[in-house]
């Protein structure tokens, strides 16, 4: 039952990294269900109050993290809400129409044709909207990435 236990949080952990990449996916909820899972095959008690009060505000900074990286990302380089908009929907479709390179294509054309159509910006400052939206999302990568690692290693250094 042990070895199954074990199996169970690191396919959490694992499905929580592949999220990073795969927005759909919600990377943070699977790293803090490995913990849950470590709970109810093991015991609750093993990991302190302490562990839970970091772990849930870790939770909330990467949620947050997410949200701000994209939007700083889209209106560093000048785009709009609608810009911001057509990025996230991009980066949700895009992995779907163009399997792995749709990660960073979906946000980058999502924003272009968001800024083109509903701002009636030019091309350039479209395609500028764009190359935010995917420095955004690199970010978010970047520093979710960071945050689950911290997580990870906190579980591990608890138990």
């Amino acid at each position: 039952m042990e070895v199954i236990a074990w199996v169970l949080i690191a396919l959490c952990f694992v499905i929580g990294f592949i999220g990073l990449v795969y927005p759909i996916i919600p990377a943070a909820l699977f790293i803090f269900g490995g913990f849950v899972v470590y709970g109810l095959f093991f015991n609750f008690a093993d990991l302190p109050w302490w562990f839970w009060a970091i772990e849930i505000l870790f939770l909330i900074l990467l949620f947050g993290a997410d949200a701000a990286a994209n939007a700083f990302g889209v209106k560093k380089f000048g785009g709009s809400k609608a810009g911001l908009w057509g990025s996230t929907i991009g980066l949700i479709i895009g992995p779907f129409v163009i399997p792995i390179v749709g990660i960073l294509v979906g946000p980058f054309v999502g924003a272009i044709l968001a800024e083109i159509l509903f701002n009636k910006s030019t091309l350039k400052q479209s395609v500028k909207s764009g190359i935010g939206s995917v420095v955004g999302f690199v970010t978010s990568v970047f520093t979710k990435g960071i945050i689950q690692v911290i997580m990870v290693a906190l579980f591990f250094w608890v138990t």
